[in-house]
């Protein structure tokens, strides 16, 4: 039944789809009648709060029992995907919204994870809070985020924070963080997810990340360049970006060479961090010939360091990323990247954690592979 908005002596009335009656300032009434061929609604005695729909009214229009519906809230996961899609569907049609800490209650579950990432400024853990968060959803989660950039302090504050906020379970960026957080999370007992590193004490969902720089520095290596500089973000609580760093060195004392001190830059991780990282290395008397971006940002802030000197990308310098952005697809000329797959790791760590807070049995660790994508920013060394 459609809502109706009738007029009746004193009082403007409004029937939802229950039945339930309104008058014009939201109120409902205690006592009603509305009769449906002439859709005219009587009531009577004072008015009271408005009446909520409740769960048996959602278990009567979908035609199931009010222990399914029940299910649907606290345990998704029992239930097949067409009896929760029907629920679902009632829930919404009739405007059912469940007592959250009934529901929290009854379950032992707040229907929260929490997320904690360097940065929300970065479109690498954007698109991964982007797929846990429609992962989540699916099996009726709310996602709550956190930024520490690059702080320990930082990170333990937003760990206690999501705690007393009852998330059923936690995700994290790397292995590095301070002992007071390892404890906290080891003590609060909540499933937790660690992501592109792991340490062996908590669940991971994994990348190589020294087979990523390795990855880059053999490309440039097998193209015939033999000095070869990296910018990489700040190494201090970054185990990502010394993984990285590492990889390449090995490549490169793999090939008889090396990439001393000199040849590295710290950087901030924006774009603007890659191009002034770029501007100090190729300020060098003996410049390298290629450089390798820590993360794809920064080998993008080569390509415009390079452009902005009049240099021709490969021609005069080759430059490669790791990440794998969209936009590196993009820029003139296209970035070849170390592909990470930054959504699968998002999708599984929601999956890894859902599974964890249902006491179902997962994987320890999740390694997920990283490929070379080859493009025009790298070519082999022209002859001098």
């Amino acid at each position: 039944m459609k809502a109706l908005s009738l007029n009746v002596p004193e009082h403007r009335v409004r029937v939802n789809a229950l039945g339930y009656g309104y008058d014009s300032g939201g109120s409902a009434c205690r006592s009603w009648r509305y009769e449906t061929r002439s859709r005219e609604i009587f009531f009577m005695g004072t008015m009271v709060s408005a009446a909520r729909v409740k769960l048996s009214d959602v278990a009567r229009d979908a035609g199931v029992s009010a222990a399914t519906v029940s299910r649907a809230i606290a345990k998704p996961e029992l239930l097949s995907p067409e009896t929760l899609a029907r629920v679902r569907a009632s829930a919404q049609r009739l405007g059912y919204l469940p007592d959250g800490a009934a529901r929290a209650l009854a379950s032992g579950r707040s229907m929260t994870i929490g997320a904690i990432v360097p940065t929300l400024d970065s479109a690498i853990f954007a698109r991964a809070l982007q797929a846990m968060q429609a992962t989540l959803a699916q099996s009726g989660y709310l996602l709550l985020v956190a930024s520490h950039e690059a702080s320990p302090a930082a990170e333990t504050q937003a760990v206690r924070a999501l705690l007393g906020r009852g998330v059923d379970g936690l995700m994290l960026v790397g292995a590095e963080r301070a002992p007071e957080t390892t404890a906290l999370l080891r003590t609060s007992g909540l499933p937790v997810v660690l992501t592109w590193c792991g340490d062996g004490h908590f669940t991971a969902v994994t990348i190589d990340n020294a087979m990523a720089g390795r990855l880059a520095a053999q490309h440039l290596i097998s193209l015939g360049h033999r000095r070869i500089g990296m910018i990489v973000g700040h190494l201090q609580f970054n185990d990502r970006q010394r993984a990285r760093l590492a990889g390449a060195r090995l490549a490169l004392e793999e090939a008889g060479l090396s990439l001393p001190d000199s040849l590295v830059v710290e950087q901030s991780l924006t774009l603007a961090g890659g191009r002034a990282g770029c501007a100090m290395l190729l300020d060098l008397d003996d410049r390298p010939t290629a450089l390798i971006g820590g993360i794809d940002l920064f080998a993008i802030g080569c390509l415009e360091e390079a452009h902005a000197r009049g240099m021709a990308v490969p021609d005069d310098l080759s430059v490669v990323g790791i990440d794998g952005l969209d936009m590196s697809a993009h820029v003139s000329p296209g970035l070849t990247t170390v592909h990470v797959p930054t959504g699968r790791i998002g999708n599984l760590a929601a999956q890894t954690l859902i599974a964890m807070v249902a006491r179902r049995p997962v994987e320890r660790e999740t390694l997920l592979p990283v490929e070379l994508v080859v493009r025009r920013s790298s070519q082999t060394l022209p002859p001098h």
